[in-house]
């Protein structure tokens, strides 16, 4: 992975890409390659951007209608006929909505379908606390076989569709709403399970998926132009989580944040935290969506209002580099 500096080093006036367009338009490549890919919509196929599929393979799309729950029992029978199946939808639908059929139709039976949900996070914005889904990773992560991406900008999406096609099992890929800038210059294919090293530093890691990653690597720099060496660790596969990768930044950091669109009870940092707690405890802080629903708002102003901005994250960081030293004064010998 070499991520594209000149992003990084200006991060306004940037120019910045739909990844739903990426993704949509990788889908549409493995089409080509696989005369069993088949992707049903549930109404939605203008906003995932699945309209492409559609317009180019017509008798391989379904559009479900605003029946989520039915589009996950069909795309299970589909798969138990040797289909390889994406279902998308906004992640509030495809996952609260729908989790008893997946839990029963597609991860009981381990089939072969793919979750592709589009608007996660808090930053949907205008459409409210209903369309806000904060607490699917929670969902999906708890579900016996199912594996969870979270990529960041439209290459690492791309790449990631790429995976989750060759890939055979269920799976949940979440995006956000929004344009993201180009975070990476270039991409590895992308490898199920891998967290990557984007930053170096030896005073604390930042550890960052998806949408959040962007901020991560600002609030490093900005961390790096106070004399703090912040590492971050990207994290495009929440489960299964890359384990070595984390114990590895706990051991030579001696401290992590977390940070997460996501609710913290049960995403990216409660993963982190119980991988931690089995063999390498170490001090901790997380940066996401507390015990709350969201509300209406611009995307930007929900980031701000709900702590999820780049000062929030400098901000724990500083917090939990003071509980480092604390304990490191306890353990200095008399």
């Amino acid at each position: 992975m070499r991520l594209n500096t000149a992003w990084l080093d200006q991060t306004d006036g940037i120019t910045k890409k739909t990844t739903r367009d990426f993704a949509s338009q990788t889908i549409l490549e493995e089409g080509r390659k696989n005369p069993n890919l088949v992707v049903l919509d549930a109404d939605l196929a203008l906003s995932t951007k699945t309209i492409r599929f559609k317009q180019t393979f017509p008798d391989r799309f379904f559009d479900m209608g605003i029946q989520e729950q039915n589009m996950m029992g069909v795309a299970a029978g589909l798969a138990t006929c040797g289909k390889t199946v994406i279902a998308a939808t906004f992640a509030t639908f495809a996952t609260a909505q729908c989790y008893n059929v997946i839990r029963q139709s597609i991860c009981y039976p381990r089939l072969n379908v793919k979750i592709y949900a589009t608007h996660g996070g808090i930053s949907v914005g205008g459409d409210g606390a209903t369309h806000q889904m904060v607490e699917d990773i929670a969902l999906m992560k708890s579900l016996p076989g199912m594996t969870v991406l979270a990529p960041s900008d439209a290459q690492e999406v791309a790449s990631a569709v790429h995976a989750m096609c060759a890939f055979e099992g269920p799976t949940y890929l979440r995006l956000g709403r929004n344009d993201e800038p180009d975070i990476f210059e270039s991409v590895d294919p992308f490898e199920i399970g891998k967290a990557h090293m984007l930053l170096p530093g030896d005073d604390i890691t930042i550890a960052a998926m998806g949408t959040m990653t962007k901020a991560a690597l600002i609030a490093a720099k900005q961390l790096e132009k106070e004399g703090i060496g912040a590492r971050v660790l990207h994290c495009p596969t929440i489960k299964p989580l890359d384990e070595d990768a984390v114990v590895r930044a706990a051991r030579e950091t001696g401290a992590i944040v977390s940070c997460e669109e996501h609710t913290v009870l049960s995403g990216l940092g409660a993963s982190i935290a119980w991988t931690l707690a089995r063999h390498h405890p170490t001090v901790m802080g997380y940066v996401g969506i507390k015990d709350t629903f969201g509300e209406s708002g611009s995307g930007q102003e929900l980031i701000e209002k709900y702590g999820l901005g780049v000062k929030d994250i400098v901000c724990r960081v500083k917090e939990v580099l003071e509980v480092k030293k604390k304990q490191d004064r306890a353990t200095v010998p008399a």
